[in-house]
């Protein structure tokens, strides 16, 4: 595989520094040549973006949805649509066709842009001061702020579909990619520049930490994925939108019949490879959790092991070293629980230097054990038992939470509490989205806020 050679794009166009990082591909095989500018690059990019003025509101909509035709159609950074997404595959480890299903999302949210954002406006604020509304008085939509700062995530292409939305509103927008997967936004900015977006309208500025933290301390508002650590970082304040760990889960109450649900489950389990942080990473049931253990390990067992570019490919792949590591942590962690599936080790060699991580699945004695806490980018579960009396406690803390049962009062409890984000009820896996539904709430209730205005006619 040729080297691709990944530039900063600035705001005058593309910047080839003299610091570059290779990134691998999963076997070890140089993959990526990508720029790193410096600090002063950062602060004078945002300080651009700063100075710039939106496009028109149609102008920006209409310039998106070219993007996204771009992005899937042109020839970028020397690879043709089809070749990215295998290179994408080969440098994260994420199967192939859970990139292209991600990246065919990437793809409608920009087109749907116009009709998304829009979604997270008060009923009754108006989108532009010059509304007749403003007459007689009426809230307006304004942003927060100018410049939107995105620390990406690199586990999944899929994050990228979000911040499309703070283009759409007239924010500009920097983005400093991951190191372990800066491919997806350099072909999106690419994309959106040559739809009509200007050099001082997006940037991306791959960095080191020290810039890093610069670019979010310059920008107005920011978006920054990571773990726990990261939460913890940013959760207090009111100017960076942390996205961490999903913790998505399934509860299972009594008189529930799990066999008749078994196929959601284990999708919900291994769908995307278990990557991405709506896949559910614990099962809690009312009654002995044993028999769904074993069943949801007889299903997981069977996945194939296969190159992650490959067309049939359905679970991740690392380089080995960072697999038996992953490996060690999970065998720590799973002390003292009954080993379903993976008790003896989730790494399979595929004789390149790499490895895939075959699922786990493992039980614990009660509904609160720490394990069930712990998310793996791969089809890792923790089954445990529930009852009414544990309460809500054991379901906090969770992206997506998947429930069967006849309890309407129990629904009603968990859509009123604050740390679960979303609530599906009956035969939904916890990975299914749409276009216009919020993730983790919608963007534009971060990104803006309502003014009054009333105004005299002309």
């Amino acid at each position: 595989m040729a080297l691709v050679e990944i530039d900063a794009l600035g705001p005058n166009g593309g910047y080839r520094a003299r610091k570059r990082l290779t990134v691998p591909d999963v076997t070890g095989a140089p993959a990526v040549a990508l720029s790193l500018v410096p600090r002063l690059f950062v602060t004078r990019s945002l300080a651009t973006l700063r100075a710039a003025r939106p496009l028109p509101y149609e102008r920006r909509i209409t310039a998106l949805a070219e993007a996204a035709e771009r992005f899937t159609g042109d020839e970028i950074a020397g690879l043709s649509f089809a070749d990215y997404e295998r290179t994408v595959s080969r440098v994260s480890g994420v199967p192939l066709p859970v990139v292209r299903a991600a990246t065919a999302a990437i793809a409608e949210a920009a087109t749907l842009a116009g009709e998304t954002t829009g979604l997270s406006r008060p009923e009754g604020a108006v989108a532009d001061w010059r509304a007749p509304q403003t007459l007689r008085g009426n809230a307006v939509w304004t942003r927060r702020g100018d410049v939107f700062a995105v620390h990406a995530a690199g586990n999944h292409p899929g994050p990228h579909s979000v911040w499309l939305e703070a283009l759409a509103l007239g924010y500009r927008v920097a983005v400093r990619p991951s190191r372990r997967e800066p491919l997806t936004p350099h072909r999106l900015v690419t994309a959106l520049r040559a739809a009509g977006f200007g050099d001082d309208q997006v940037v991306l500025l791959p960095t080191d930490h020290d810039a890093a933290d610069e670019m979010l301390h310059g920008a107005d508002l920011g978006l920054v994925y990571g773990g726990d650590d990261v939460v913890r970082k940013y959760a207090t304040g009111s100017r960076i939108l942390p996205q961490g760990p999903g913790r998505s889960k399934i509860l299972l109450t009594a008189g529930v019949d799990w066999r008749a649900h078994l196929d959601t489950i284990v999708d919900s389990i291994s769908h995307q490879g278990g990557v991405a942080c709506i896949n559910a990473t614990a099962v809690l049931v009312d009654g002995d959790p044993a028999p769904l253990a074993r069943a949801i390990a007889e299903r997981l067992a069977a996945l194939p092991v296969l190159p992650p570019d490959s067309d049939k490919s359905v679970l991740p792949v690392q380089p080995v070293d960072g697999a038996r590591a992953l490996e060690a942590f999970l065998l720590n962690q799973a002390r003292g629980t009954t080993a379903w599936l993976g008790g003896d080790g989730i790494v399979e060699e595929l004789g390149d230097g790499s490895a895939a991580l075959r699922p786990a699945v493992h039980q614990v004695d009660r509904a609160d054990a720490p394990q069930t806490r712990v998310e793996l980018p791969f089809p890792c579960v923790w089954v445990a038992p529930w009852s009414p009396a544990d309460g809500l406690a054991p379901l906090r803390d969770s992206l997506v939470l998947t429930v069967f049962t006849d309890d309407e009062a129990l629904v009603g409890d968990l859509l009123d509490e604050p740390t679960i984000s979303n609530v599906f009820v009956g035969d939904h896996t916890t990975y299914w989205q749409r276009p216009g539904v919020p993730h983790d709430a919608y963007l534009g209730e971060f990104l803006m806020r309502t003014k009054t205005v009333i105004r005299s006619e002309r």
